[in-house]
């Protein structure tokens, strides 16, 4: 009596038991679409989220769009034309840069700073920690109404100090004029920034090795030779993560403007993202087109600080 035919080579699996025609052919083609199935719906997200809305601001920017809403028609490169023709473009344009940089400047300082103390071992390291966390845990929003009742002329606290210790005669508008309103408005933009900015860099100065300090302390360096030639290179990775984050953020915000100047008065105090808000009251498409400027701006500059800070070159 003939055995029966043993199954082909290589179609057995664990134990030599026979595998399943289809599992196999199955697996195979799942193994040839690599990590696409776990990162499709991410991928889907970011297209919902962030590409369709672009791709929705620059159509809209070339559209006849009427104030209720209704498309007229293609409008062209009309509405950047019109934009590029408002009597305070170029000043809205340079008030955000000077805001961009002085904040994120003033920021980083102040955060190096605070992280190099904060790494150190003193007495209620922990409670200051945690009350540095304190601008960051509150509302960007609140934070700014908080700081414009401060600033109030009429009843505002700083005001009635200042009067008290002498310091003015009568009470000033801090936010009715331009020379006073944007330093008070960077200092806000600044105090609501630290926190972050301080944990980032605290994070960086945590990763480096004691031995590191060590080594440099044997070889005779000094505490500026080591912090110059040791802490702030190796703190590079966190200080351009901060930066960065810190230009996106400060150069397109509009919480802290809008609560405390509303951009005024007429658009002395505004920024870009301030303006385009105040545009869409007159032409929805012509905010459209400040958008995509103020994308482009925001592209530009980050571009900018990556080429000139050599962020992929190591030291």
């Amino acid at each position: 009596m003939k055995a029966p035919p043993s199954p082909a080579r290589g179609s057995r699996g664990r134990g030599g038991l026979p595998t399943r025609p289809g599992r196999r052919t199955s697996r195979g083609s799942l193994g040839r679409l690599g990590p696409l199935p776990w990162i499709a719906p991410v991928i889907l997200l970011i297209l919902a989220v962030v590409v369709w809305p672009i791709v929705e601001l620059v159509r809209t920017s070339f559209l006849n769009i009427s104030i209720a809403g209704k498309v007229r028609g293609s409008a062209g490169t009309d509405k950047f034309k019109k934009l590029f023709e408002e009597t305070d473009f170029g000043h809205v344009l340079f008030w955000t840069v000077l805001w961009t940089v002085v904040v994120v400047t003033a920021t980083m300082l102040l955060s190096l700073a605070l992280a190099q103390l904060f790494n150190q071992r003193f007495p209620g390291r922990s409670v200051t920690r945690w009350a540095l966390i304190a601008p960051w845990a509150a509302s960007v929003l609140m934070t700014a109404i908080g700081f414009k009742w401060m600033l109030n002329q009429t009843a505002g606290v700083l005001n009635t100090v200042m009067i008290d210790l002498g310091l003015i005669d009568k009470s000033k508008d801090w936010l009715g004029e331009p020379g006073t309103a944007w330093p008070w408005m960077m200092f806000v933009a600044v105090f609501v920034s630290l926190p972050f900015t301080t944990y980032t860099l605290l994070a960086g100065l945590q990763t480096i090795p004691h031995d590191v300090y060590e080594a440099a302390r044997i070889d005779g360096s000094g505490p500026w030779q080591t912090y110059r030639g040791i802490t702030l290179p190796l703190l590079r990775p966190a200080f351009l993560v901060g930066v960065v984050i810190n230009l996106i953020n400060v150069f397109n915000s509009f919480p802290i403007i809008w609560a405390m100047t509303q951009g005024g008065p007429g658009s002395d105090t505004a920024t870009t993202t301030v303006f385009m808000y105040k545009l869409k009251e007159t032409d929805i498409a012509e905010s459209s087109a400040m958008s995509v400027v103020n994308f482009a701006m925001v592209v530009v500059l980050v571009l900018i600080f990556l080429k000139v800070s050599r962020w992929n070159e190591e030291d």
